[in-house]
C-alpha cells in the first residue's frame, strides 16, 4: 500500500494536488482545481490510467513501427504521462515539453522527477506562443492536450493555430491531440473542419456514446498527410476496458458536415464539462 503524504500547491494557474494511489506502489494522481489532469506510476511508465491517455498512447504506438525514436512535442504538460509513456516505449526519443504552468512544471519535478537520460525537456511556456517560434518541419509528432481548467483554450482551437502546428510538423509527421465536446459537437466539429484545411488524412477516436450525443466526453483527433493506420487503432481502441470507435474516410466527413474551420477571431473554448464529466479512466 503507499503510505505516501499528499501533496497540494497553489501554482500559476490554479491549486495543484498530488494524491498517492493507495493500491500502486509510486503512482500519483495529479489534480488542479479539483480536474483530474494526470496519473503517473514511476515504477511503470508505460501505465496509462485514464481511457483517453490510453487512446493517444495508442495513436503514438502506430506512428512508427515500435521501438524507434522519435521527435515529438507535446503542447501541455501536467505530470508528464505521455513523455514518459514515450521515453519507456520509445527509447532516444527527443521530447518538447510546452506547459503555462511553471509552478506546476516545478512541482512535478520536486516530488514525480523523470529517470536520468529520459531525454524530455520542458519549457514553460504559452503553447501557442512557443509553436510560433518553434522551426518548421522539426517534429514527428505534436500532441495537444491543453486545457485551461477542464476547457482547451481559444487560441489553441483556431485555424491560425492550426496553420503553425502544420508547419511544425515533418512531412510525414502526425497531429493528435485531446479535445471534449458534446452534441451537437460545434466545437468538435470545427476542429476537424480546420484540421482538413492542412491535412489530408483525418481520424476521430472516442467512446459510442459521446458519438452518439449521449454524454459529454473526451474525443481524440488525429491528422497527418500519409495514411493512418486506422485498422490498427481500431483493434487497439475496441480493446481497451471502455471500448471506443475509429471514425475516418467518409463517415468523418459526413460527422463534419457543412461546419467551417474557426478563425482567430471566431475562436472561444470548448465547452464547459457538465459536473461530474471527469473522472478517473
Amino acid at each position: 500500500m503507499n503510505e505516501a503524504i499528499p501533496v497540494s500547491r497553489v501554482t500559476d494557474h490554479g491549486t495543484a494536488k498530488l494524491m498517492p494511489d493507495v493500491d500502486r506502489e509510486r503512482a500519483w494522481l495529479l489534480t488542479v482545481d479539483g480536474a483530474p489532469q494526470s496519473y503517473v506510476d514511476l515504477d511503470e511508465p508505460a501505465h496509462l490510467e485514464f481511457e483517453y491517455t490510453r487512446r493517444l498512447g495508442h495513436v503514438l504506438d502506430t506512428v512508427a513501427e515500435p521501438g524507434r525514436a522519435l521527435d515529438v512535442l507535446h503542447l501541455g504538460g501536467g505530470a508528464l504521462t505521455l513523455p514518459r509513456y514515450v521515453a519507456a516505449t520509445r527509447p532516444g526519443s527527443r521530447q518538447d515539453v510546452v506547459e503555462a504552468d511553471r509552478g506546476l512544471l516545478a512541482l512535478v519535478a520536486e516530488h514525480l522527477p523523470l529517470p536520468p537520460g529520459a531525454g524530455v525537456t520542458a519549457h514553460g511556456a504559452d503553447a501557442r506562443a512557443w509553436l510560433a517560434s518553434a522551426p518548421a518541419d522539426s517534429a514527428d509528432v505534436l500532441v495537444a492536450d491543453v486545457f485551461g481548467g477542464s476547457r482547451v483554450p481559444a487560441h489553441l482551437a483556431s485555424v491560425g493555430y492550426l496553420r503553425e502546428a502544420a508547419r511544425v510538423l515533418r512531412p510525414d509527421g502526425v497531429y493528435v491531440a485531446n479535445l471534449a465536446d458534446a452534441a451537437p459537437f460545434g466545437f468538435l466539429r470545427g476542429q476537424l473542419a480546420g484540421l482538413a484545411v492542412f491535412f489530408e488524412e483525418l481520424a476521430l477516436i472516442a467512446e459510442p456514446g459521446v458519438l452518439r450525443g449521449r454524454r459529454f466526453g473526451n474525443a481524440v483527433l488525429v491528422a497527418a498527410h500519409r495514411p493512418l493506420d486506422t485498422a490498427a487503432l481500431a483493434r487497439r481502441t475496441a480493446a481497451d476496458v471502455f471500448p471506443a470507435r475509429v471514425e475516418h474516410g467518409s463517415a468523418l466527413r459526413e460527422f463534419t458536415g457543412d461546419a467551417e474551420p474557426v478563425r482567430d477571431e471566431d475562436a472561444v473554448p470548448s465547452p464547459e464539462p457538465p459536473a461530474g464529466a471527469f473522472g478517473i479512466g
